[in-house]
């Protein structure tokens, strides 16, 4: 069961400050390989798990986030993203 209804998390998000906001879904096992934004972007979970880790950083970490979980990207921070086995549903905000 998702954690809010995607209607109701993009009115959230786009309370943040978002000027572009929607819901994206990605398949089990999907996979991001190392990019940037020019912008800050966000990212609201509301069904699956999302691995993210940034490369670049001196040790680099994966944390892994599920339902409920506000991911925010700075801007020009390379990332590197890895869905969980169900795929992963969440509002972007950017």
């Amino acid at each position: 069961m998702p954690f809010k209804l995607s209607a109701e998390a993009e009115k959230d998000v786009s309370s943040w400050g978002f000027k572009n906001v929607f819901t994206w879904t990605d398949g089990p096992n999907a996979y991001y390989s190392p990019h940037s934004h020019r912008g800050l972007t966000t990212h609201l979970i509301l069904r699956g798990e999302l691995t993210i880790t940034y490369p670049r950083d001196e040790k680099p970490v994966k944390e892994t986030f599920g339902p409920g979980a506000r991911v925010d990207v700075k801007a020009g921070r390379v990332h590197e993203v890895w869905m969980g086995g169900e795929g992963c549903t969440y509002v972007i905000g950017e």
